[in-house]
């Protein structure tokens, strides 16, 4: 059930229209976590200040903290001036406001569920939110079973009649196919599968759901989008900074799991998946599906994946240390800050052609971005002179910071002789729009409200993910017990290990520089 509100003086056509969620609310779990407070709560007052959410709106805050409602409110306030993308406007905040509500508590506190409860029914009467409520578990996965039990001990989980329940779970889904399977398990036994919401924020960027648009509403590169005109693709996530305090989370997780899993392969899938027949949630999950089930793992796993760690160096004009000397790690551990793998897609469009992805901190700066590299022409009625600076022709889909699309193709350079270079045809969404592209998590969150799934990944796209990584993993844990650890030594600042640069070389191929 969708909760939509619909215009009457709306043109059932006119899809220009925006969408405005119904009445609703949503409990949010974890609220002095950064998620929340940099990404979640700016994104609800985002939406309220665009008008898409209703007017009775109301967002409740679970935590231990012995806050008021008035405390609670002071901390969405001030992460709303701090991140909010939007300008601050006293009235739009002063509605949102009236609807903010705190519940104190742990998440074993049964008299905490229940007074969580008798809010959810108060605001239902003061506010007008119909008994539909999102819960946001914006939490370690290890507690989402106790909050999970808790919702279904208190009968917070069961919508009455005409209204909807629904919950929201953030990545990691698991840390292997196991694991991921005993979570669904956990949630499967309280939610439905319609309203439980996995969220990968990097679906909910306009520039990922560009690679669609561009597929499939232009006939310019859907006939060359197959083995015949693309020698391979890169995938590529690099991020400038390191683990800051994140050493907990992140030591034994690495970025194999933090990123490749989940972002890098399912922007893989957005690539190399057929055209949908329509663009409804099950029939993008079928071909995303499709795409998935058809992966195939290179036989060297030795030859065909890289890990690194970031070692001392410069970042950003500063000296900065290794993740071996970073606060709470391990002078021992072998958790990879970089990763990089070859996959191979075996459908007839695909097939020859592998798609190289990678990930990695500390790295020379943050960017991340699709390049589909196209073959060389087969013939080049030049001399070799003319076109010893031509490369492959290359489009790349700048997914952040510098929102776009550049592609690269030989052009003559002016004057007498017939010499050709590369150059850049870039278009940049900062230039061409004049709306501001709105942030992932605004997207999203109106999605959930909606109940509008599709760029939500079920378990299903979950579980293929994990098929594909789970055998890197277990290759590079025996590589680890061997004494043989492949995790290698890179310079902060640079771009990865050398053993990442060989595995292209081996192919004949280079990494780009973004």
């Amino acid at each position: 059930m969708t909760t939509e509100w619909v215009n009457p003086l709306r043109d059932p056509e006119d899809r220009r229209m925006p969408r405005i969620a119904g009445p609703s609310g949503m409990v949010l779990f974890g609220v002095t976590g950064d998620l929340a407070r940099k990404k979640v709560m700016p994104a609800i007052y985002d939406l309220a200040n665009r008008g898409l959410l209703p007017p009775g709106f109301s967002l409740v805050g679970y935590a231990r903290r012995d806050w008021a409602d008035q405390d609670f409110a002071q901390i969405v306030h001030d992460s709303v001036r701090a991140h909010a993308r939007t300008e601050f406007r006293e009235e739009v905040w002063r509605q949102l406001s009236e609807g903010l509500r705190f519940v104190q508590g742990d998440f074993s506190d049964d008299a905490a569920f229940d007074k969580l409860r008798r809010t959810i029914e108060e605001l239902d009467e003061a506010r007008g939110t119909g008994g539909n409520h999102a819960f946001y578990l914006s939490i370690p996965p290890k507690f989402f079973g106790d909050v999970i039990g808790q919702l279904k001990e208190h009968g917070l989980a069961d919508p009455a009649a005409g209204s909807w329940r629904r919950v929201v779970v953030e990545k990691p889904f698991g840390h292997d196919l196991a694991s991921a399977r005993e979570l669904n398990a956990v949630i499967d036994n309280v939610f439905p599968p319609e309203s439980v919401f996995r969220i990968d924020h990097y679906l909910g960027k306009e520039t990922v759901q560009n690679i669609l648009a561009m597929r499939f509403a232009n006939n310019l590169f859907e006939p060359i989008w197959n083995a015949n005109y693309v020698d391979h693709v890169q995938i590529t996530m690099a991020e400038d900074i390191g683990i800051g305090g994140r050493a907990g989370y992140y030591d034994g997780i690495g970025a194999a799991r933090d990123v490749i899993q989940n972002h890098l392969i399912q922007l893989m899938a957005l690539v190399a998946m057929e055209e949908p027949v329509s663009f409804d949630a099950e029939s993008l999950r079928i071909e995303k599906q499709k795409i998935l089930s058809s992966v195939v793992l290179p036989r060297r796993l030795d030859l065909n994946t890289a890990r690194g760690q970031y070692a001392a160096g410069w970042a950003g004009g500063e000296k900065v240390d290794g993740y071996l000397d970073e606060e709470d790690i391990s002078n021992t551990s072998t958790t990879e800050t970089f990763a990089a793998i070859r996959i191979d897609v075996e459908t007839r469009r695909w097939a020859g052609v592998p798609f190289y992805l990678r990930t990695g901190k500390r790295l020379g700066r943050r960017v991340t971005e699709v390049a589909v590299v196209f073959k060389r022409a087969p013939h080049l009625p030049f001399t070799e002179t003319s076109t010893e600076d031509l490369s492959n022709n290359v489009v790349v889909f700048r997914i952040q910071p510098d929102e776009g699309i550049t592609m690269r193709f030989g052009s003559k350079v002016p004057g007498t002789a017939m010499e050709i270079r590369d150059v850049n045809m870039d278009f940049a969404y900062g230039g061409s729009f004049t709306e501001a592209s709105p942030e992932a998590y605004e997207r999203l969150i109106l999605d959930v409200l909606l109940g509008d799934p599709p760029l939500f990944p079920q378990q299903k796209e979950v579980e293929l993910s994990w098929k594909i990584l789970d055998p890197i993993l277990e290759h590079w844990a025996k590589q680890d017990a061997s004494g043989k650890s492949g995790v290698e030594q890179y310079e902060s600042g640079q771009w990865g290990p050398e053993s990442a640069h060989a595995m292209l070389a081996r192919d004949g191929r280079v990494w780009r520089r973004p």
